[in-house]
């Protein structure tokens, strides 16, 4: 699997919620023969054992269950290790999700834009902002234990995280429901302590999926968190609203993008299993044409 991607002119990768335990002792001798660097790794990394698909929520740091969350913390102070252990800078995470047992206000949102995609972004639509303010108003209302349970969930990490020298990526994500509502990532982050090992970690595609549904302006998004960026993950998001496309193949602006990337940071090409190694090669093309 490195070997391949080495071959497609890679020498540093991500190694994602995808990974199963049997692929590690490869992983491992990859890394350690130098096929290719670890720059960063996704929560939960490796899958525990048992689960043999892409499983980032499969426990979240929202969880009000006590069992749920000892899973969470066992399996991310363990996502940590690893990738303490294959010299990875950055954990990517997810901050866990608002649960409706009944009536999810985002499923009324999604049926809207079903029928009208442009809908969120224009402001000449006054039913569906309307809908929109309706059920981010009910989004509020239940949010409250589940965002306190998630700050209280990564305080308990930062001592670990810190010791074995990784920072924690906290990933924008692209469901209506999930933590934390897109405007709060730099409060967020502001309120940790300062020496926490933290930042913002940039989806392209899940920033475009809430620019369409009227929950954020992308630029404005990436200007309010741009001092904590530590990465991004890069794919692009058809008209159909379909995410981890080739580079180029949507409508997302990567030039405005670019504006944002530093030195420092990880650039991540995170793409469906479905795409074509030419697709793979001409999106890295055009990402290094525009950092030039």
């Amino acid at each position: 699997m490195l070997k391949e991607m080495a071959g497609l002119g890679f020498d540093t990768v991500e190694l994602s919620h995808g990974v199963r335990i049997t692929l590690v002792p490869g992983i491992m001798k990859a890394v350690e023969e130098g096929v290719v660097k670890i720059g960063s790794t996704h929560n939960f990394c490796p899958l525990p054992t048992g689960v043999v698909q892409a499983a980032p929520n499969l426990f979240e740091p929202s969880a009000i269950d006590h069992r749920e969350h000892d899973q969470w913390l066992r399996h991310t102070k363990r996502s940590i290790d690893f990738a303490a252990q294959m010299n990875a800078r950055v954990l990517v995470c997810h901050l866990g999700s608002v649960v409706f047992f009944w009536f999810n206000p985002a499923r009324a949102l999604r049926n809207y834009l079903r029928d009208h995609p442009d809908a969120g972004r224009t402001p000449d639509d006054k039913a569906y902002h309307a809908l929109l303010a309706k059920s981010l108003v009910k989004l509020r209302k239940r949010m409250g234990p589940y965002w306190e349970q998630t700050k209280k969930s990564v305080n308990e990490i930062l001592e670990h995280a810190a010791q074995k020298g990784i920072r924690l990526g906290f990933e924008n994500r692209e469901k209506f429901e999930e933590l934390p509502l897109d405007g709060e990532y730099a409060d967020f982050l502001a309120g940790l302590p300062p020496t926490a090992p933290v930042g913002y970690w940039h989806d392209t595609g899940h920033a475009d999926i809430k620019h369409g549904m009227g929950l954020l302006d992308h630029q404005q998004h990436l200007e309010k968190n741009a001092s904590r960026l530590l990465g991004f993950h890069l794919h692009d998001v058809s008209a159909h609203g379909q995410d981890h496309q080739p580079v180029g193949s949507g409508h997302i602006d990567f030039k405005m993008v670019s504006q944002f990337w530093r030195p420092e940071h990880l650039l991540v090409l995170e793409f469906g299993p479905r795409l074509t190694v030419d697709d793979v090669r001409i999106s890295k093309q055009r990402i290094e044409a525009l950092i030039g």
